[in-house]
């Protein structure tokens, strides 16, 4: 049976790929400590469920407007305005199923084939996939962990090309956890602009910032703003992965171009998930404060514990929820006889006489790395460490 050609050019999700991995082996029996899945552990809070549940029974169960319903696309604008001084019109917001959904549609509206999109790296696994998706040419633009895997201005210019059309932004980062500070977004933002480069501004974690951090959203430079789309959603923050809500913000034009693919890809996005949405946007990140200080425990604990262990470079990640270790020193060491030659190597070493399921760097683009999620308990992370101290220690 032959399948579409556009399937030999991209590639699986690793990330849930380890995670269904995972899943497999508890499934067995065995005991996996599971740090790859990008997601909170806490269920979604009670007030959020309340006003799904009342969608329910006020039979709110059918078709919405493609675009989101009016009170949702508010309470966006609202919270746009409040807490990234940004001034948008409810015409310039588009909710669809996720911001991985959001993503997608912004690249189909915008791309024509062999536009070239700038995405520096590490980067979230899917970005390039999606590019790709869109017959779009995705250009990697590598940081390491000596610069915290920030790029620079100048690196930004140099790969700009008279095909660029999108510069991705990702601040707080997923997979490191790097967060740029507003003259570092300006700075690079003003690259762009100045190139004529729309800037894709993922703010899916701007709510996981921490040591008092403020998140920046290059929207609210007037000057910026008619390049920049912003991505944000419920998933993260709000402990909402589930129920698939994401947002797009920026220019009308491609605002409605995004909502034209929409409406032929998927329609609306759940229409009780948008009630919840409202809900959680309305009331606002304050009642969750205990989600993020046991986010803020954990990143402590995690970083403390890995920067005493051997072979690990690893810098204090400011945000989101993960570590991002560079273990390049462990390449070429003995693990059982064998030699160590890949970071994904290590990886099912660790899966497989360590219980833990972490994901290899290659997947984001920085094949010396691997990504450690600590949106878990502390009792399995307090067993990861053990566990994964254990493993470096048994290398030769």
């Amino acid at each position: 049976m032959q399948v579409a050609n556009r399937l030999n050019q991209i590639h699986e999700s690793q990330t849930l790929a380890i995670t269904a991995k995972a899943g497999a082996l508890k499934r067995q029996g065995i005991k996996v400590l599971s740090l790859s899945a990008g997601e909170p552990d806490f269920d979604t809070p009670a007030h959020i469920q309340e006003a799904a549940f009342e969608a329910i029974r006020s039979g709110f169960t059918h078709y919405t407007p493609n675009n989101g319903i009016p009170e949702l696309k508010e309470a966006i604008v609202k919270k746009f305005k409040d807490e990234n001084g940004v001034d948008y019109k409810p015409e310039e917001i588009l909710v669809s199923n996720g911001g991985k959904h959001s993503i997608s549609n912004f690249f189909f509206a915008i791309l024509n084939p062999g536009d070239e999109v700038i995405i520096p790296a590490p980067y979230w696994v899917s970005y390039p996939e999606m590019v790709k998706l869109a017959e779009g040419k995705p250009v990697i633009l590598p940081a390491t962990w000596e610069t915290n895997f920030k790029i620079s201005p100048e690196q930004l210019k140099s790969a700009i090309t008279p095909k660029t059309k999108v510069f991705i932004l990702n601040s707080p980062s997923n997979p490191t956890g790097t967060v740029y500070t507003p003259d570092e977004i300006k700075a690079l933002c003003k690259v762009a602009v100045e190139n004529n480069v729309y800037i894709l501004s993922d703010e899916i974690y701007e709510h996981l910032i921490f040591d008092g951090t403020k998140h920046f959203c290059p929207a609210s430079v007037s000057e910026f703003k008619p390049w920049v789309f912003v991505v944000n959603g419920v998933s993260k923050a709000f402990a909402m992965t589930g129920w698939r809500i994401g947002y797009l913000a920026g220019d009308k034009a491609i605002i409605d171009g995004a909502a034209k693919i929409q409406s032929q890809m998927t329609s609306n996005a759940c229409s009780v998930s948008q009630k919840a949405a409202v809900e959680a946007i309305t009331k606002g990140i304050e009642p969750l404060n205990y989600m993020f200080k046991e986010f803020e425990k954990r990143r402590r604990f995690v970083f403390d514990s890995m920067s005493k262990m051997p072979y690990v470079n690893l810098k204090e990640p400011g945000g989101a929820f993960y570590v991002f270790p560079d273990l390049s020193q462990i390449i070429g060491k003995i693990y059982m006889g064998n030699p160590i030659l890949t970071i994904n190597q290590f990886c099912e070493i660790l899966i497989s006489d360590f219980r833990i399921a972490a994901v290899p760097g290659d997947a984001f683009g920085a094949p010396l790395s691997l990504r450690i999620s600590y949106a878990t308990g502390m009792d399995v992370l307090e067993d990861a460490m053990n566990q994964f101290s254990a493993a470096l220690a048994s290398l030769k």
